[in-house]
């Protein structure tokens, strides 16, 4: 996957570059060989990370996604914020996240991308969470939780259940005295039973039941 970074904010120093070595860099002036660059892009998706310091972001975001349809959109923010990230993923962003994360943060957002998932912040999961069970809760069937316990071992059900609070994998692997590796394995067999792509996807399943239906 290629990645494409529409920044004037972003230094060659910069983690982003840490992360991308091979990527590309559109400052506000480049926006026209931007998307000249993603429709003439390999039949891979390309990612086009998109900074929210420029405050036409999703007019931009939705120009992206008009002109080259199979493009994977990050919205990046120097000051991540719920209520704007909230925006972005209803714009059609594939994830949101900080600017400057570190390169293994933003390599992991990259590999979600790629593989057609969400990627959010652990607040950000919470609150879709919250969101969700206020709407759902009273309309999941007993059965459907009963399924998940059957799925799911009990500590898969646990490092779920972590995850729909809001947790990230370092605070839940603190929570249940077990390694981040450890988190991430559970995690990862969790989203091959219950068929999720990433933990926004898992947290409606887990409000859902196991099929997935309210």
């Amino acid at each position: 996957m290629r990645h494409f970074l529409a920044s004037d904010a972003v230094q060659p120093s910069d983690r982003w570059w840490m992360a991308f070595p091979q990527g590309a860099r559109f400052g506000k002036a480049d926006r026209p060989a931007l998307v000249d660059a993603l429709q003439k892009a390999d039949a891979a998706p390309a990612a086009v990370w998109l900074s929210t310091e420029y405050s036409d972001w999703p007019e931009l975001l939705r120009t992206v996604l008009a002109q080259a349809p199979a493009a994977r959109v990050v919205v990046v923010s120097g000051v991540p914020e719920d209520r704007e990230g909230l925006r972005a993923i209803n714009e059609g962003a594939r994830a949101y996240c900080h600017l400057f994360a570190v390169p293994e943060m933003l390599q992991e957002v990259a590999v979600v991308v790629q593989h057609g998932g969400l990627w959010v912040g652990p607040a950000l999961v919470a609150r879709l969470a919250a969101a969700t069970w206020s709407l759902t809760a009273s309309q999941t069937p007993a059965q459907g939780q009963e399924d998940l316990q059957q799925l799911l071992s009990s500590r898969e059900l646990e490092v779920a259940q972590a995850v729909a609070r809001g947790l990230s994998n370092k605070e839940i692997a603190e929570k249940l005295f077990i390694s981040e590796r450890t988190v991430k394995a559970h995690l990862g067999a969790t989203f091959e039973k219950l068929q999720v792509r990433d933990r926004v996807q898992l947290v409606l399943r887990l409000n859902h039941g196991a099929n997935g239906h309210a």
